[in-house]
């Protein structure tokens, strides 16, 4: 009966930081960011079309791929696929952050090249400039060994 009447200071002092832990907390507001001016990548790959919306620096504000869209196996590389992920990604930047313009960079060989671009047209999104980003191999690996008789 001793043992259970004892309470130890170690078994009180968890209690006092929980009490001050259930305080409220102050929250800040979340600004809006405003990005009327942006930057629109494009990687169209064959299995596959990736539309990443970024702001002047690089940072990313909205993506989507054909994957994201719903499409799935061979489907994702058509440029029907590309499209509708370009047109998902153009608004919802058009309309979380203002997007009005943009830089567009393509990557890749695939079907959803041209697509994606024409999506961004349709949008009411004035093109700027469009690059061309793809990676060319200086060299390239080494090749195979010859093949003997």
């Amino acid at each position: 009966m001793a043992e259970e009447e004892v309470k130890t200071p170690v078994e009180e002092a968890p209690q006092e930081q929980t009490q001050e832990e259930k305080a409220p907390k102050p929250k800040k507001k979340k600004v809006k960011r405003s990005v009327p001016f942006g930057q629109v990548h494009v990687l169209a790959t064959f299995n596959n079309t990736i539309v990443t919306v970024t702001d002047q620096k690089g940072g990313a504000l909205t993506n989507s791929s054909a994957g994201a869209c719903g499409f799935r196996g061979s489907k994702k590389g058509t440029a029907y696929a590309a499209q509708v992920a370009a047109e998902k990604a153009i608004e919802s930047a058009k309309q979380h952050f203002g997007l009005s313009k943009a830089n567009v960079f393509i990557k890749g060989v695939g079907l959803g090249r041209d697509s994606a671009v024409r999506a961004l047209q349709a949008a009411n999104i004035s093109v700027d400039m469009i690059q061309d980003v793809t990676g060319i191999p200086h060299g390239g690996t080494r090749p195979k060994k010859v093949r003997r008789p």
